[in-house]
């Protein structure tokens, strides 16, 4: 080392530390893999269990693997009585991260087997860590509010069981299926800070147990796993759906953090967002409260598009359609005007797709009521669609280099009485894609929507 100066990278910043084969994230494309299987395949083909035998034994199981699987799983969601005296005597007023942090360490008295770490250790059998988290929870809320401990059940999925020991009663069928649904869609996200805390311990061939009691610390921290609940709890702060843009603007003249605006990885829609949206409205729809739906629109992180409706033979898509805007309107707040500016921008992650709509949405100058979308179940779609001077105009949002002319667009050029339709991309060159249609670079964009 003599005559070399070491580099200092503040935070291990662009220091590669380890890799990881379990999970890819493309930032880029907005996609997420666990073990090259995209997130939203897994979601909508497999549940919890049959996904945490992935990620533990790297493929997904056979039949009999999965049966074997699940009632290994179910049967280590029972907590002894020394456990759940442990949490009846946990402070009720702590929060329930510093409760799981304690009681993963406390757990591993309480299990037929100890764990040393090694070359042949049977860390991928052992399932009580990831069957009894949700116990735990669950009977750490019901205490709290002095209710009586609700026992597993084990013929509900690791979803609907969680439901169930929270509030004793069993869910309804579809409540349980999106809760598993959504524990799917939070089960992996590559290295991340909790990830290379337990890797940290792990390589000093200490317990698992003590690996993932020591990665829920570093999750407990609002700058990595704290963000969801901030949300929640700014929804209740604003209370009513007037107050919300207020909420914000106030925030942004105090320069202060508005949670729940996108992940930082993510230069496209992140791709569990997507899926989350539809759960959103669904179970608005089924709890008849729109509240949280309605605040979160009123805060520029959902914008909700009412289906434009035209009869022309084919099936149409016809429940709104709900989308996160992630931080598109606040990057127009803070006078980011281009792709340019926003990826060059020094803190904010972004979802272009996002910005892009709400660029033109601001362009345009309509009412949020007076923009539509349209699509059928045959997967033609417009991503905005409006009225003016007597004519339909509509817009599609593509994140690629060179936009080429598909049916879908044809189609929808024809079904639509377009007279124009453009596809908004991030290049350069505005270029005709067929007669009444064009590609069209987000730079282009001005204040005020050009129309030919």
């Amino acid at each position: 080392m003599s005559g070399q100066q070491m580099e200092y990278q503040k935070g291990l910043d662009g220091v590669i530390a380890a890799e990881s084969r379990i999970c890819k994230i493309n930032g880029k494309e907005g996609k997420l893999y666990y073990l090259g299987y995209p997130v939203d395949v897994l979601v909508e083909n497999s549940d919890f269990e049959e996904v945490t035998y992935l990620l533990l034994n790297g493929e997904l199981p056979t039949a009999a693997q999965l049966e074997d699987f699940r009632r290994r799983m179910r049967e280590g969601r029972h907590l002894k009585q020394p456990i759940l005296d442990m949490i009846g005597n946990f402070p009720r007023d702590s929060h329930p991260m510093e409760l799981l942090q304690s009681v993963v360490s406390y757990l591993s008295g309480y299990v037929d087997h100890k764990i040393h770490h090694g070359p042949h250790c049977n860390c991928r059998d052992t399932l009580h860590q990831v069957s009894q988290i949700a116990s735990v929870i669950a009977a750490f809320h019901r205490i709290r509010e002095g209710l009586d401990y609700v026992p597993p059940r084990d013929d509900l999925s690791h979803g609907a069981n969680f439901l169930y020991m929270l509030h004793g009663e069993e869910p309804e069928q579809r409540e349980g299926e999106i809760m598993d649904k959504c524990l799917v869609l939070h089960a992996e996200h590559s290295f991340n800070a909790s990830t290379f805390t337990a890797r940290v311990v792990a390589s000093t061939q200490s317990t698992c147990y003590s690996s993932i009691s020591a990665a829920m610390g570093a999750l407990y921290g609002s700058l990595h796993g704290g963000a969801n609940e901030k949300v929640i709890a700014m929804v209740d702060r604003i209370g009513e759906v007037d107050r919300a843009e207020q909420f914000v603007k106030d925030k942004l003249d105090r320069k202060e953090k508005v949670m729940g605006m996108g992940h930082r990885v993510y230069r496209a829609k992140d791709p569990r967002s997507i899926i989350m949206e539809a759960y959103l409205e669904e179970l608005s729809e089924r709890k008849g409260d729109r509240r949280y739906l309605d605040i979160l629109s009123g805060t520029f992180m959902v914008r909700i598009l009412q289906p434009w409706h035209v009869n022309i033979g084919k099936r149409l898509v016809k429940r709104p359609k709900i989308y996160f805007r992630d931080t598109g309107l606040l990057h127009a707040l803070l006078a980011i005007r281009s792709e340019r500016d926003l990826t060059s921008h020094p803190k904010l992650g972004a979802s272009w797709e996002g910005f892009a709509l709400e660029v033109a949405a601001r362009a345009i100058g309509k009412r949020n009521e007076e923009l539509y979308f349209w699509a059928t179940h045959t997967g033609a779609e417009v991503d905005l669609f409006w009225q003016e001077h007597g004519k339909n105009w509509a817009i599609e949002v593509k994140y690629t280099n060179a936009p080429r002319l598909t049916p879908s667009m044809t189609y929808a050029r024809k079904g639509l009485n377009l007279a124009h339709l453009w596809v908004l991309y991030p290049g350069d060159r505005h270029y005709p894609l067929a007669t009444d249609i064009s590609a069209l670079p987000l730079v282009k964009v001005g204040r005020t929507w050009d129309y030919p």
